[in-house]
């Protein structure tokens, strides 16, 4: 049996950089070991498998080189984007069923991809000295920032670590330990940031990690950047609103995500990030 598998980069920057994802659009023959054997050999950070669903427009699966995982940011551009780029969907509002819960996706005109996610939720904290030595830097790094080291999810459960302006590219990932770290912490993975420069059109650049799902370094991560902006809006600025993040500047792929909170009554009541995307090629793998 072969299988049409179509490589798609999500949250592009003018073309380029951005995170390539695997994407699978008529996955219904497929079980849950083939999913798994396709994105083993896909070796992309996430390869996402589309099926028929009778509760949303589409039932979505997503699974890493080792994992399948509840939700991914950066491949529901990439699936929403090749079905807009194929006519299979004209510019709209769609949803997924995910195992994230049913969340809702809007295609714009020019291609652009905007998802819902879950409302975050807040867990467990951390101490900068227990967490910077998987980073290679010193826990001053972290506290000189005044913000919380703290597992946030819409979604995913990501580590946010505010890291001091200009440190982010100097650290040094211990990947097992991040991976044990993660694994005992019910976490995908780390999720840094450092604010931006006021003029240069980003809220903050960031770097995502998580080694316990196979995934050494991620150049763009749609679900963190969600966390990341629910975090701003509670622990940084309460005002805030719209954020634009960096992602992948240190793996010479700058990727550019955009997220949007809503609050009621002080009570953030919806998150959304979104993005361009960019067709690769399509190969066929033999089951």
């Amino acid at each position: 049996m072969l299988i049409e598998v179509a490589t798609v980069n999500a949250f592009t920057l003018n073309s380029a950089g951005g995170n390539p994802a695997g994407v699978v659009l008529a996955a219904d023959v497929l079980n849950a070991g083939q999913m798994q054997q396709i994105a083993t050999q896909m070796s992309l950070s996430e390869t996402a498998f589309v099926l028929t669903s009778t509760q949303a427009d589409f039932e979505v699966r997503f699974f890493t080189p080792s994992d399948e995982v509840d939700f991914c940011g950066h491949a529901t551009v990439a699936i929403f984007h090749l079905l807009h780029l194929q006519k299979i969907l004209a510019p709209g509002s769609y949803t997924q069923l995910t195992k994230a819960g049913k969340l809702e996706v809007t295609i714009a005109v020019d291609g652009s991809v905007v998802m819902q996610q879950q409302l975050p939720t807040f867990l467990q904290h951390f101490t900068a000295t227990e967490i910077a030595p998987m980073l290679g830097i010193s826990p001053s790094i972290i506290t000189d920032t005044g913000l919380p080291v703290i597992a946030t999810s819409t979604g995913l459960a990501d580590l946010i670590i505010p890291i001091s302006k200009g440190s982010l590219d100097s650290v040094i990932a211990n990947q097992p330990l991040i991976a044990d770290f993660s694994i005992q912490h019910n976490l995908v993975g780390m999720h840094l940031f450092e604010f931006s420069a006021a003029d240069s059109g980003y809220s903050a650049s960031c770097r995502n990690f998580a080694p316990a799902f196979a995934i050494a370094e991620e150049s763009a991560t749609g679900s963190a950047s969600g966390a990341l902006a629910s975090y701003l809006a509670t622990y940084h600025d309460l005002s805030a609103t719209d954020f634009v993040f960096e992602q992948g500047r240190k793996m010479g792929a700058s990727s550019r995500l955009s997220a949007c909170i809503e609050k009621t009554a002080d009570i953030i009541s919806s998150v959304r990030v979104g993005g361009q995307a960019l067709y690769i090629d399509t190969i066929n793998i033999e089951l």
